[in-house]
């Protein structure tokens, strides 16, 4: 296949370049004019300018979307959050414009989400079928999926993510230093659910939706969602320290900020994937602590 795909540098898209790569496919990496830290085949584009190689997408088959300003990439300012958004839907919007605009669309294009959709949902078990909530990262999630539309003959998937378990990058990494030196544990009472997947899971869900028939929103979440205090323990097993001692609630607020602490770790999303689980994907890791051994391997 010929695949396109944005946010390539990020922790999911850097380990979908290599996978695709390393079958056979061609990939081609959408960067900005000024990055000069991505080999191989790219194609031009400055969302923030409105500009995009639009020839360079004639005739592939496959476009890939993640690309996004990060959540935790600093404290959530109103100019911050202006950024979280419209990095995701100004971007979103352009490459629309662009698909409808081309003679060869692509057959199926994968963009971003998350389950920040479903906001704080304590014990409820979540689905595909639920409506957003009324928070701030659901009402991105909600505009991003929006702006994911095309008059073209293209099937859309919406790829709503959980934690990406890996040790090199996402949710995990600044979480192992403290848990190296028996310093981790839960954070608050732990009774939050934390819905996760393997990095390995992850890239190969994307790959099934690309293969497969699958549209519309789609959890990329493990079948077998944790609570905190679990997923500190199973972290405290993997690595053969205590967890004893919950990392105190002012820590994190003062690291983040209070609003953005409450999104990130404190947020209670019990999230099933229904739409994989439907489609005949087989999951590498079902459980947290075959996904941390994998993730700590690697």
């Amino acid at each position: 296949m010929d695949v396109a795909i944005t946010g390539s540098t990020g922790l999911i898209g850097s380990a979908l370049v290599a996978d695709l790569e390393a079958d056979g496919h061609r990939v081609a990496r959408l960067v900005r004019p000024s990055s000069s830290a991505v080999d191989g085949e790219t194609i031009t584009w400055d969302p923030s300018a409105g500009t995009i190689d639009a020839a360079a997408l004639e005739g592939i088959d496959a476009l890939v979307h993640l690309a996004g300003e990060g959540i935790e990439s600093r404290r959530w300012t109103a100019e911050q959050k202006t950024r979280i958004l419209e990095s995701r839907t100004r971007s979103t919007d352009m490459l629309a414009t662009t698909i409808d605009a081309l003679r060869q669309p692509p057959s199926v294009w994968v963009s971003g989400s998350a389950i920040g959709y479903y906001g704080d949902r304590g014990d409820d078990v979540l689905d595909e079928a639920e409506p957003p909530a009324t928070d701030f990262l659901a009402d991105v999630c909600r505009q991003w999926e929006a702006a994911a539309r095309t008059d073209a003959d293209t099937r859309i998937a919406h790829v709503r993510t959980g934690i990406v378990l890996a040790a090199h990058g996402g949710a995990l990494r600044p979480l192992l230093p403290f848990f190296r030196l028996g310093l981790g544990g839960r954070n608050g009472d732990g009774s939050q659910y934390w819905s996760w997947i393997s990095l390995t899971d992850e890239i190969a869900a994307i790959r099934h939706i690309i293969d497969s028939d699958l549209e519309g929103p789609v959890n990329l979440t493990a079948p077998e969602p944790v609570t905190n205090a679990e997923f500190a323990k199973a972290l405290g097993r993997a690595l053969g320290r205590p967890t004893v001692l919950p990392t105190p609630r002012v820590a994190l607020d003062l690291r983040l900020g209070r609003e953005l602490a409450e999104a990130l770790v404190y947020t209670s999303a019990r999230v099933q994937p229904r739409a994989l689980l439907d489609s005949g994907f087989v999951f590498a890791h079902t459980t947290i602590d075959a996904a941390l051994r994998d993730a700590l391997e690697k």
